[in-house]
């Protein structure tokens, strides 16, 4: 019986999310599986994988298949790694120690790669809040200004018409003198 290592569809659409399965290869994309190794999200940034190690570390040993999505996640999560390190154990070419001490060091650094990954996505959202607040202060401020713009020439309108209407009274006033001592 082939096995492969394949990732089971869940959720809705166009918002997926995978189970990591070892399925007979003859069983269908949501069927039957023999056991379940972890899961996998690829709506969150970054993608969430969570994936018992060990077990498939297991199943690769007894000759199951990765798909190419689950190679790449496994590569990711250094199951392939540790395969690689457990064969040059095995032939004699590092000893268990050495082995150890190559994957706590991929894994410092990969672990180091994903929270710069993380902080970096944070510092950007908080530059964009900034950056947003700091357009909306510049439309504001626009908006004051013209709203004062308005209010300035609105009162020289004001003040021009009073000043009209003292000039006609004042030559009213004149016109009604000038008849009266003639």
């Amino acid at each position: 019986m082939a096995v492969k290592i394949r990732l089971q569809r869940h959720g809705k659409k166009n918002f997926a999310f995978f189970d990591i399965v070892v399925a007979d290869t003859r069983a269908p994309r949501n069927g039957r599986f023999i056991e379940q190794i972890g899961s996998y999200n690829p709506n969150t940034n970054p993608a969430t994988i969570v994936l018992k190690g060990d077990r498939a570390l297991a199943w690769l040993n007894v000759g199951a298949e990765p798909t190419l999505v689950c190679r790449r996640i496994l590569s990711y999560e250094g199951v392939l790694l540790r395969k690689h390190l457990n064969g040059g154990i095995a032939k004699g070419a590092l000893t268990q120690e050495q082995a150890d001490a190559k994957w706590n060091a991929w894994k410092a650094e990969r672990d180091a790669k994903i929270e710069a990954k993380k902080s970096g996505l944070a510092k950007a959202a908080i530059d964009a809040k900034k950056a947003a607040k700091a357009e909306e202060t510049k439309v504001k401020e626009a908006r004051a200004e013209a709203i004062a713009k308005k209010a300035q020439e609105l009162a020289a309108k004001q003040a021009e018409a009073v000043a009209e209407e003292a000039a006609e009274e004042a030559a009213e006033a004149v016109t009604e003198e000038a008849p009266a001592e003639a």
